[in-house]
Order: structure tokens, then sequence, then C-alpha cells
């Protein structure tokens, strides 16, 4: 069976790459998979059963025994639960249990949109469109503590801005698949632009590659 156009998004934590995969699968008739949820869910499990994040064995086995219900929790949100995602994200052994989930969801026939850091890198190489959002820390760290307060939850902005420059550092740090732009990835600065501004340029790229296809 045909495998349908893959869209592949990557960008940092507050970029606007989650947005921008929405309303791209929302217009183009895409499934969509954020796969960040897959390590918050992870993160999740380790975290509701009191073990340990950074422990390779406990948080591979919380992957490998991952229920797909479990994406729809509004606890994935939980700033803990995200500081927890990175630092399982960067253990080999999750990476691993996660691949053949996300490559499966890609291969569907109508096609998908993934977003998260490894999407044109590992997960999905061959991907039709490849796409890296990013902004300055500045604002992605505004945008967060904005979207933390709209959901009644404190933030200080120094606060939010120095959890920003941690997750950076590890997800581009890490040694298993880490946080970049792929060599043949357009990279989208959403920095002072508003959601729409930003799906029209995806778009115009979305479409000329639906046009190319045979």
């Amino acid at each position: 069976m045909r495998r349908g156009l893959v869209v592949a998004i990557d960008g940092p934590a507050a970029s606007g790459k989650g947005t921008l995969a929405r309303n791209l699968a929302a217009k183009f008739g895409l499934a969509h998979l954020d796969t960040g949820r897959l390590y918050r869910a992870t993160a999740l499990r380790v975290l509701a059963a009191g073990g340990d994040p950074a422990d390779p064995e406990t948080a591979a086995a919380a992957a490998r025994g991952l229920d797909p219900a479990l994406l729809d929790d509004p606890r994935l949100r939980d700033e803990a639960v995200g500081r927890a995602a990175s630092v399982v994200a960067a253990i080999p052994a999750v990476r691993a249990a996660l691949l053949a989930f996300q490559r499966r969801f890609a291969g569907q026939p109508q096609g998908a949109v993934l977003d998260g850091r490894d999407i044109g890198t590992v997960v999905c190489p061959d991907a039709d469109v490849k796409l890296f959002v990013t902004a300055s820390r500045e604002e992605r760290a505004r945008r967060r503590a904005k979207e933390l307060r709209e959901n009644g939850a404190p933030a200080i902005y120094e606060a939010v801005l120095r959890d920003i420059e941690e997750r950076d550092a590890r997800d581009s740090g890490r040694r298993d698949a880490p946080l970049l732009a792929a060599p043949d990835a357009v990279i989208i600065d959403s920095t002072g632009l508003d959601p729409d501004q930003v799906l029209e340029q995806a778009s115009r790229l979305v479409t000329r590659a639906l046009a190319a296809r045979p």
C-alpha cells in the first residue's frame, strides 16, 4: 500500500512546532502525532510509580509498556512531567522502544504530520517535507509562561527561561538522537510571527510536495 505524505517537524520546546503540526494536519487532512507526548507519557508512568526518570531500566520498561490511551491524559502538561520527559528522552533504550510506534504512525496511507525533536533526522529521515521550527529563548519562555498562567499554574518568567535553557541543553547535548535540524530541513524562525503566518510558510512547502508526488 502506498504511503501517504509525511511531514516531519522538529524544534525546541515552545517554538510553535506543535501548533503548526496541528494546523497543517487539519488543513491537509493528515493524521497528527505529537511525539513529545510519548516521552511525557513515559515520564508520567515513571513518576506515578515513584520511580526515577533517570534510571534507564525503569524508564525503558515504562516506554515498552506504554498505553496509547495515556497520550490524552491532562497530566502530561504538568511542568514536572515535562522536565522528566526531557530526562527519559535522553535514554537510548527509551527512544528505541518508542521508535517503532512512531514509524508505524508515519506509514499510514492517509499521510501524517509528526512533530518532535528527531523526526526528520531519525524517525522519518525520508519524510516528504522536513521543517525545523525555532524561536529565540526569550520568546519561547514568554510563550510558555503565558500558557502556564492561562492554565491556572503559577509561572515566573525567569524560572521558565531557566527551564527552557536547561531543556535545550539536554535535548541538544544528548548522545542519542540530539535535537538538530536535518540537513535538508527548511528552518522557520517563529519569533515575532503569529501561528497563521507560520502556517502560511509551511503550507506552501506542503502544497509543493503534494504537487510533486507521482
